[in-house]
């Protein structure tokens, strides 16, 4: 994942702070885990085992534990630029009671061979990344026929509003609407159904952080610039 002592010239490095909210609870619960009990639930066909999972922008390797009770994999190959957040995906791997490889990469030239993963997690990532799409041909070369591709991501609205610009870090040209996040990955060659596709407002990803709802009891306005999408996309 593109974050701060990142070497690779195609990421934009995370700042300080950015570094430490990726280790913390709030991550962890509030963020990474909401993304995955969304996306579960967007799966088509779910199986039992996704047998090899490929956790792309791994940071602390807070999911390793999440993606094995869920799905079950052999193996989770786990890729990150930031040398000090791969340090502690190596702990968080050592942990584990099943095969995990973290490795120093970025998503240009996955290091994996062709049509060799079941799963590919990519959570809140793709915005750090300068050419997208040559990170979204790299997922469909790695995926096999069938694969998933599980995405969260936080759209132009949100990466662009003053709080999010001031603590965090991100290509001011790489960002993009619900709507173009989704047909970038479907130009890719991915199929992404109506029914594979969440758009989440949660509290964190609001100008306000939901303060009006929470102390005010008011209501959601019903029109509102999407500021996350989770899908689930299948490699055909």
């Amino acid at each position: 994942m593109p974050r701060h002592g990142s070497v690779h010239p195609h990421v934009v490095p995370e700042s300080r702070f950015g570094v430490w909210f990726i280790s913390s609870e709030i991550w962890s619960e509030y963020v990474l885990r909401a993304a995955l009990d969304d996306l579960e639930r967007l799966i088509p066909h779910r199986v039992e085992s996704y047998p090899t999972i490929l956790d792309f922008g791994c940071g602390f390797g807070l999911s390793f534990q999440m993606l094995h009770h869920r799905f079950r994999p052999r193996q989770i190959v786990a890729i990150d630029c930031d040398r000090r957040m791969l340090a502690g995906a190596h702990l968080a791997a050592q942990e584990m009671q099943h095969s995990s490889e973290v490795l120093a990469a970025s998503g240009i030239a996955i290091p994996l061979r062709n049509q060799s993963v079941d799963m590919i997690f990519c959570h809140q990532t793709l915005h750090h990344v300068v050419d997208q799409k040559a990170v979204l041909a790299e997922f469909y070369r790695v995926l096999k026929p069938g694969g998933l591709l599980l995405f969260a991501e936080s759209t132009e609205p949100f990466i662009t509003s003053w709080i999010i610009r001031l603590l965090f870090r991100h290509p001011k040209e790489s960002q993009w609407k619900a709507a173009e996040y989704l047909a970038m990955i479907r130009n890719a060659g991915f199929t992404v159904t109506p029914m594979s596709v969440s758009y989440p407002y949660l509290w964190w990803s609001r100008k306000d952080f939901g303060l009006k709802e929470y102390l005010f009891g008011l209501p959601l306005r019903p029109q509102h610039a999407e500021t996350l999408i989770n899908l689930v996309a299948v490699r055909d």
